[in-house]
């Protein structure tokens, strides 16, 4: 009979005690389905995030900076950045055909990691793997990452995932302001009237992106005809081209991804025959601390957006105000409060007046 007790005893606290635990680690995290269509368990208060590649870490950034414990890129030498987050570790990524260092991110030991998709493809190897490699880390997916036109999905997932929804939705009214303003007008103009564009990247300019690469996206999205009729590269984009292949292109328009390019090209004679070069029509994409255009293709380029409007359509855009959108979208999002002289800067040294 005392055994019998005893027995009954122990079950009823180890059954008190399991539920107890439960209830703990239940208060203590969270069931999401991802944007890739995972179930995934993560903490409730999320305080550390590593991203695989800079697209999603950079929106990270944006929407909630104090949560990331490292970058995909150095920062150190960045301008534009507060000192809060200079010393952000470079922790490497997937970008440009890269290897996740796993060894690097399971010594970080981050509450997530997040995993960048392209919306339509089928990742469910890939987030496994890394998922498997990463254990017991928990690995999110997060799709649209690198679409330009539909970036709100993006914007408003992390900020549920985070608890950072006043900021996400911020980053939204901002974004869809700006593809809203710029859409409604290059959407009027015909085909055959598009201003023919060019993107040259590398320090020769004799690397570009065709219009179906992300990379090259705002172009078609600020009403441009991207000239560049070449296949797409996969690692991250940049296929060769010739100068016999842009001479035969005679774009009327050049952006410049590099500025070795743009500080050469007006002068060489091996550019001067080409309309853009002729009419003085070539422009420096501003990269600092992230490419408005490019170099991610990710959310930081909506502030390119506006900039590439008036690039392309000065006459069509009066009334954008440039220098009121720059300072607002670094001071909210990029969390750097840019003065006069900074803004012009940046203006003036991309070509534009």
């Amino acid at each position: 009979m005392n055994n019998q007790l005893f027995r009954c005893l122990i079950s009823i606290f180890l059954i008190v005690n399991a539920s107890g635990f439960c209830a703990v680690f239940a208060e203590e995290t969270r069931t999401i389905t991802d944007m890739t269509g995972r179930t995934v368990i993560i903490p409730v208060v999320i305080d550390s995030v590593l991203g695989t590649a800079p697209p999603t870490t950079e929106a990270v950034y944006m929407i909630d900076p104090d949560v990331l414990i490292g970058l995909n890129f150095a920062f150190n030498t960045s301008k534009y950045v507060s000192s809060k987050y200079t010393n952000l570790p470079n922790v490497g990524g997937q970008q440009m055909g890269n290897t996740l260092n796993y060894e690097t991110f399971l010594s970080m030991n981050p509450d997530i990691v997040l995993y960048g998709a392209t919306v339509g493809t089928d990742v469910s190897d890939q987030i496994e793997s890394i998922q498997t490699k990463l254990a017991p880390i928990p690995v999110v997916g997060v799709e649209d990452s690198t679409n330009a036109e539909d970036y709100g999905r993006e914007i408003e997932f992390l900020g549920e995932l985070l608890n950072a929804e006043e900021e996400a939705d911020d980053l939204n009214i901002f974004y869809d302001n700006v593809y809203q303003t710029v859409n409604s007008k290059v959407a009027t103009i015909p085909d055959e009237q598009k201003v023919r564009v060019y993107y040259a990247e590398g320090p020769d300019g004799l690397k570009t992106e065709p219009e179906e690469s992300a990379h090259a996206q705002l172009i078609k999205i600020c009403g441009g005809n991207n000239v560049a009729d070449v296949p797409e590269k996969s690692g991250g984009g940049m296929t060769p081209v010739s100068m016999e292949q842009v001479l035969a292109w005679n774009p009327d328009l050049i952006l410049a991804g590099d500025s070795k390019f743009y500080n050469s090209v007006l002068s060489d004679p091996n550019w001067k025959d080409i309309n853009a070069v002729k009419n003085k029509k070539v422009y420096l994409i501003p990269n600092q601390p992230f490419g408005w255009i490019d170099r991610p293709p990710g959310v930081n380029r909506i502030i390119g957006i506006p900039w590439l409007a008036k690039v392309f359509y000065p006459d069509l855009f009066t009334d954008i105000d440039l220098p009121a959108l720059i300072k607002e979208f670094y001071s909210n999002f990029l969390h750097y409060d840019l003065t006069d002289d900074e803004v012009n800067t940046i203006i003036t040294s991309s070509g534009l007046k």
